[in-house]
């Protein structure tokens, strides 16, 4: 057999400890190979220690940052690179691609330097018209068109920025890519356009992928192997097909069941309210899993004459001024329609699902219906008052009733302020209490929440919880306020699949106790499905197709709809 790309072996790793603090192994003996051309999937619940083998096997860890163990790649130590070797070896035999893709890109750069600057720093004998074309090339690939390469980061979507970093991954064509959950924030269509193009070019050019994934239906699509993570120790590998369908270790079962109850659907296709689970190798009952049961998530359609939120021909224009060049050649200003005349109505109770591709205005529209940018026109009427017309000091009271959810719960929460202040907030901002009250009030939200015993989570800072802790902590600062309408914008694609049903299962009980009705925005369409009543989708700015969920899975009318689910990777497949 032929030298391994990459050999992790006895690989230990502890994160800086302050003092007197015990020493806790973030990664804990895990061993594996990866041979050229093998795409191996990385899973298991965040804080496992998966993304912590990514940055060990790119030497990214902190420096004082205690490791033992080796990892080689192509026979070489990785530990024992000289600085000038390690420059060369990331980007050009392996390159990183991150989570957040804003911690990738500077902001202050434009798309088109960032491929540039990445180009000249490995590739310096390229001229800068050659160096364009590749960028441009390259780019083409994950579907941003030439048009963009003048934007800086802040002008392009969530999604859209991960398909930059991607991009930039992709310029040098390393031997091997770590994937550090790449396609959190893409959509379906997408997401898998471009993990084909990974899987195409480890088959073309014997590149190795280490894909690091919560995303269970994605592993199974798009990789040869499997390693599931707990607790820092890899307690299951083996060929993906194998483990996924005879899974040996209990909390890969665990991984598998809650997954599954999202993606269960009853024999008329529509969702399932019974058992759920894996069907085995050799048996085609399922595996009890009392620790996620199955809600009752699809409540009557609500009475269609009184909407809490009614939008009317909403639109929000965008305006590409030509630089300075482009002037001289008497360059057009670009018009990007990112909401294009959408009429939607929200009813009391209900959970409308906004699903499209990233870059089509699904968060766009979010943030027009709350106010935080004013429509080009149209307009958009909440508990019957057209907020388009209300004065800033008028909306900011109305956003009592109204509050949001977003998909990165670390961006919004201050690192500086304790959960307790940051959920106390926005009772003190309307004035709804006073500082005593507020904490009582906070207390009784934290438990609400299941943040558990809540004194000592009132105290915390957002670096000392887990993902699914960070958004328990933004869903309760959004419902302190008591409002009528919550809209959630991706609140779960960065929760691992155990956590993603725990968050769901508690957005369905505080819906009921709280009577709230939500817009979920999404581009995970089976979580469209568990979750909506109806199901909006969007593309280029533009709602195409509207209508109950059950009828949008079953017969959908729009070609766009039916691309978006036959895209949609479904775990049952594997």
């Amino acid at each position: 057999m032929s030298e391994a790309l990459l050999c992790i072996k006895n690989l230990r790793v502890a994160y800086p400890r302050s003092g007197g603090e015990e020493l806790r192994w973030a990664v804990d003996d895990v061993s594996f190979t990866l041979q050229a051309g093998e795409r191996m999937g990385l899973v298991g619940e965040s804080g496992c220690g998966k993304s912590t083998i990514g940055r060990a096997a790119m030497r990214l860890l902190p420096a004082s940052s205690q490791v033992e163990g080796r990892v080689t790649f192509q026979g070489k130590s990785v530990f024992d690179l000289t600085p000038p070797q390690l420059r060369k070896f990331r980007g050009e035999a392996v390159a990183l691609i991150f989570q957040d893709p804003m911690t990738r890109l500077d902001p202050l750069m434009t798309i088109g330097n960032h491929c540039i600057e990445t180009l000249q720093a490995h590739l310096p004998e390229l001229s800068a018209r050659e160096a364009k074309q590749k960028a441009l090339a390259t780019l083409d690939k994950v579907k941003i068109p030439a048009s963009r390469w003048n934007q800086y980061p802040h002008e392009f979507s969530g999604g859209m920025r991960q398909r930059v970093a991607i991009a930039l991954a992709l310029l040098l064509q390393p031997k091997l890519i770590v994937a550090d959950e790449p396609t959190t924030s893409l959509d379906v269509t997408v997401s898998a356009q471009i993990l084909q193009e990974l899987t195409r070019l480890c088959a073309e050019e014997n590149m190795g992928l280490l894909l690091i994934s919560h995303d269970l239906a994605m592993v199974a699509e798009y990789c040869n192997h499997i390693g599931v993570m707990y607790h820092g120790k890899i307690v299951e590998m083996g060929l993906t097909e194998s483990v996924f369908k005879q899974p040996q270790h209990e909390y890969t079962r665990s991984l598998l069941q809650a997954a599954l109850h999202i993606q269960t659907v009853d024999e008329t296709g529509g969702l399932a309210t019974g058992d759920w689970g894996l069907v085995t190798g050799d048996s085609s009952s399922p595996i009890p899993n009392p620790q996620y049961p199955i809600p009752n998530t699809q409540s009557p359609l609500p009475n269609p004459q009184s909407p809490i939120l009614r939008v009317t021909e909403l639109k929000q224009h965008y305006t590409i001024e030509p630089n300075l060049i482009e002037r001289l050649f008497k360059g057009q200003s670009q018009t990007i329609k990112a909401v294009d005349g959408i009429n939607l109505d929200l009813y009391p109770g209900e959970i409308l699902g906004l699903v499209g591709e990233s870059g089509c205005g699904k968060s766009t529209l979010s943030r027009t219906i709350l106010q935080l940018i004013r429509p080009t026109a149209g307009k958009v009427e909440f508990l019957g008052k057209d907020l388009t017309s209300l004065s800033r000091q008028e909306i900011r009271a109305e956003r009592r009733q109204m509050q949001m959810v977003f998909q990165d719960p670390h961006a919004c929460l201050n690192p500086a302020m304790t959960v307790g202040q940051s959920i106390a907030d926005p009772l003190l901002i309307h004035h709804m209490a006073d500082s005593a009250k507020a904490k009582q009030q906070v207390l009784w939200m934290l438990e609400k929440v299941g943040l558990t015993p809540p004194e000592i989570y009132y105290e915390r800072y957002p670096s000392d919880l887990s993902g699914g802790q960070q958004q328990r902590v933004a869903i309760a600062r959004a419902l302190i306020t008591h409002p009528k309408l919550l809209i959630c914008d991706e609140p779960v694609s960065m929760l691992d699949a155990s956590v993603q049903s725990q968050v769901l299962d508690l957005m369905l009980q505080l819906k009921e106790e709280f009577e709230l009705t939500y817009l979920f925005i999404t581009h995970d369409l089976w979580l469209a499905r568990f979750l909506c009543d109806r199901i909006a989708v969007m593309n280029g700015g533009k709602i195409v197709e509207l209508g109950p969920t059950k009828q949008i899975f079953a017969n959908p009318q729009h070609p766009y709809t039916k691309t978006l689910l036959a895209a949609a990777p479904l775990l049952a497949r594997a």
